[in-house]
């Protein structure tokens, strides 16, 4: 596997050697210096160039950076369908392990640049980018919710966990687990993200997709977390269902207090029974209740 310096001489050779690329910027985990460091990051890379059209498609340009295991071209792709950017992206996973996601961006489009907290200029040859502010993580931390936010994130817990339940009577499993890992979970997971907020005055983040969860949770907590991730079986996903209420529930009372907003006891206590009720209900039953 190339080390980290040789993949930074390489992607800064490649822009110094070239009088079209005028700057290289790098953002993502290896520019956020609150991010664990090892081999498993990517590179991500931004050339700022004069035109973009010679690096589109250009498959024999990418050769430069190594051997290829897979490579990805987003802007290509029907589905998921492209979404509509200046310039062009390779997403280049090497046979050495390392990965490079570089974007082609036009400097013609500049002024369209989103800009990110975790940014580093690698190199700018014409001061295209003065006054860059130290990387950070500010764009990528929790914000404290919003009563409407709050509310919505309760009531779409509580709607979506009969329609798990619903699918585990029916025998339906891949739907009752595409119910309660894509929408069950997600509410549990922006509860949990404000809880950790909370708990760290909204200076610290949870990570893509709670990564860093295990370390800002209490051990109750992560241990409750765990409970909620099943087995490939009825009973166990039943189970996880039940735990995944069991930590909203007490998580979601801790954000309501802290922010000063009302819990939906009633909702919690009706919905809760009626999953009891449903894993109850014989196979066989003609009706509901």
């Amino acid at each position: 596997m190339r080390t980290e310096q040789e993949m930074f001489d390489l992607i800064l050779d490649t822009a110094r050697q070239d009088e079209r690329i005028r700057a290289v910027m790098m953002n993502g985990s290896r520019a956020n210096p609150n991010a664990p460091h090892d081999f498993f990051q990517d590179f991500d890379i931004v050339y700022f160039v004069t035109d973009a059209a010679p690096y589109t498609r250009n498959l024999e340009w990418i050769k430069r950076f190594g051997e290829m295991m897979i490579l990805q071209l987003p802007g290509d792709m029907v589905d998921p369908p492209p979404v509509e950017v200046d310039g062009y992206c390779y997403l280049m996973q090497f046979a050495d392990g390392n990965r490079i996601d570089l974007t082609i961006y036009p400097i013609a489009s500049l002024a369209k640049w989103e800009k990110d907290s975790q940014t580093v200029i690698l190199l700018d040859k014409d001061g295209l980018f003065p006054d860059t502010p130290p990387t950070s993580d500010a764009d990528y931390l929790p914000k404290p919710p919003t009563a409407k936010q709050f509310d919505d994130c309760t009531n779409e817990f509580w709607w979506v966990s009969p329609y798990a339940a619903k699918g585990l009577w029916r025998q339906e499993f891949t739907y009752a687990r595409h119910m309660l890992d894509e929408y069950v979970r997600t509410q549990l997971m922006k509860m949990l993200n404000w809880y950790v907020g909370m708990q760290t005055d909204f200076k610290v983040s949870p990570g893509k997709g709670g990564k860093y969860l295990e370390k800002l949770l209490e051990p109750e907590l992560w241990q409750m977390l765990l409970n909620t991730y099943a087995g490939a079986s009825y009973e166990e996903t039943w189970q996880a269902l039940f735990a995944m209420g069991d930590l909203f529930r007490m998580v979601a009372k801790r954000v309501g207090e802290h922010f000063g907003y009302s819990y939906p006891e009633g909702d919690d206590m009706r919905v809760s029974a009626h999953l009891r009720h449903v894993k109850e209900l014989p196979r066989d039953a003609a009706e509901m209740y």
